[in-house]
């Protein structure tokens, strides 16, 4: 759960999201290196009247300057290049689960079960229970088990929508007439919370997502009783 004035990423839910983390520090200390490097330059060229010839014109540092820019992006392109197969990477998953969005709310079917779907609203301000938060709430949670694959199908309704829960390292297009899909596994328990990041319409900000990731024996006592309901 993000909280005011955080400058990082939300603590990781999922192994796909360490990485996302891990590579995103690698990257930054990249970065850092070119600034204070290029920084580092502009001073000294301002600061000093001295010249050398041999730095003026040399071609070994031409060559230097062309080859260690392709070293870099390689270093770079190689990790990203790895991820991205890793977050497409959908191997039997346990569950799956289809999340169609609607203006504005989702409604979640769970596949694997004959009747197990329910529709997710927004929980109003003025209803929110001591603890809530506000526009993230919802009525129904997606309740999945811990430390198993899951399937999500995303599709839409209506008109263009984004399921996405950043401390799990996913988002998905929701896009009408088309299934797209994504996977991911939830390292440990908790609440995590996403919201439809595609606008949408006028209540855009109104449609959060709610995944509670709980052990696999409460999960089975959920969709008991979820079943028994419907």
């Amino acid at each position: 759960m993000a909280h005011p004035s955080q400058l990082g990423f939300q603590d990781a839910a999922s192994p796909v999201m360490e990485e996302l983390l891990h590579f995103h520090d690698h990257a930054l200390m990249i970065v850092f290196l070119i600034s204070t490097f290029v920084l580092y330059i502009i001073v000294a060229m301002v600061s000093t009247k001295l010249t050398n010839s041999y730095i003026l014109d040399s071609q070994e540092i031409e060559i230097i300057w062309t080859i260690l820019p392709a070293v870099i992006l390689i270093l770079i392109a190689l990790p990203s290049l790895r991820i991205l197969y890793l977050m497409d990477e959908i191997n039997d998953p346990h569950l799956t689960i289809k999340a169609m969005g609607h203006q504005w709310y989702w409604s979640y079917e769970y596949t694997d079960y004959e009747e197990l779907g329910f529709d997710s609203y927004m929980i109003p301000t003025q209803d929110l229970a001591p603890g809530q938060f506000r526009l993230l709430e919802a009525d129904h949670r997606m309740v999945v088990p811990v430390e198993s694959p899951i399937r999500v199908l995303v599709s839409a309704e209506d008109v263009l929508h984004s399921w996405a829960v950043p401390a799990l390292g996913v988002k998905m297009d929701a896009v009408p007439g088309r299934l797209n899909q994504t996977a991911f596994i939830a390292s440990r328990p908790g609440v995590f919370y996403g919201q439809c990041s595609e606008i949408c319409g006028a209540n855009h900000s109104f449609m959060p997502i709610v995944v509670e990731a709980v052990p696999l024996e409460h999960f089975e006592n959920w969709s008991s009783l979820m079943l028994q309901d419907s």
